[in-house]
């Protein structure tokens, strides 16, 4: 794994392989982009897999995340055009990566969102409950960070490790930047003919035993609205699904676009011979 920087960039977890089709993966409000950690080896045998990684005291608008994110996504395409680009968006990254689809939808190939975070505004506790992270005092916030994480997570369905690299993730976002990112989600807003309007391939995942959003109704109302959107209900899972050992990331995937995936990577690889041969 990359050591991620003072700026908003690419990690690349996995050993780069162009010969596959891109993920590109926005991660919760932590911003680390490390908590894929658990799925990278499986889905390192159908992508080359991307993490965006923001600053722990970044304060980026979305506006500014937007164009960053864009721009990264951009230079990833001009290396190699011809591949597939999968873009996925958990939880936070779930309202960053329908911006993304929003503006420039011909940027990517399919769309997966994980929990996303999308409806947060809509819910009057979470929302409100929310307001309270700026009058915590920071020994208060600490200990809030660890007492959020039956919300965030169905413990009991995670590895030590990863509880562990989950709540090493939320501590490494100070007071302030959660206080932002908080903001950020509760100005966020669906606009249905947006939604409507989205003519690409998307994959909604969501837990059924969510603790901290309402998922189920939250992918449900995505589905209905785009046009070419699947659902899938994780039936015992938690808001951070990804890091469950039950959960195979990969194999959700495969099981709805196996072929197509086949079939990018021979493309693929045949245009990377035929430059190879030029």
């Amino acid at each position: 794994m990359q050591v991620a920087n003072s700026q908003i960039s690419f990690l690349r977890p996995t050993t780069p392989r162009p010969e596959l089709p891109l993920l590109i993966f926005l991660p919760a409000m932590d911003g680390t982009g490390k908590l894929l950690r658990s799925q990278q080896s499986r889905l390192s045998s159908a992508f080359d897999i991307r993490c965006l990684s923001i600053p722990p005291n970044d304060l980026s608008s979305w506006k500014q995340l937007l164009e960053k994110t864009v721009e990264l996504i951009e230079i990833e395409r001009e290396a190699i055009p011809e591949r597939p680009v999968y873009l996925c968006g958990e939880s936070f990254g779930g309202c960053l990566a329908l911006k993304v689809a929003f503006t420039t939808p011909e940027l990517f190939n399919k769309l997966i969102l994980v929990n996303s975070a999308s409806s947060f505004s809509q819910q009057p506790l979470v929302k409100y409950g929310s307001y309270l992270t700026q009058y915590l005092p920071s020994y208060l916030y600490r200990l809030s960070v660890t007492g959020t994480l039956p919300f965030l997570a169905a413990l009991g369905r995670i590895e030590r490790a990863e509880r562990q690299a989950l709540l090493e993730a939320m501590q490494s976002v100070s007071q302030q930047t959660s206080i932002w990112r908080l903001e950020l989600m509760r100005s966020f807003q669906v606009d249905k003919n947006q939604l409507k309007k989205l003519k690409k391939p998307v994959l909604v995942i969501a837990s059924a035993a969510d603790r901290l959003l309402p998922s189920i109704s939250q992918a449900k109302f995505l589905v209905k609205h785009l046009p070419e959107a699947k659902m899938v209900i994780l039936p015992n899972s938690g808001h951070a699904c990804l890091l469950e050992t039950d959960v195979d990331f990969y194999t959700i995937i495969r099981d709805r676009w196996g072929s197509e995936l086949v079939g990018a990577e021979r493309n693929i690889v045949s245009t990377t011979q035929k430059i190879a041969t030029t």
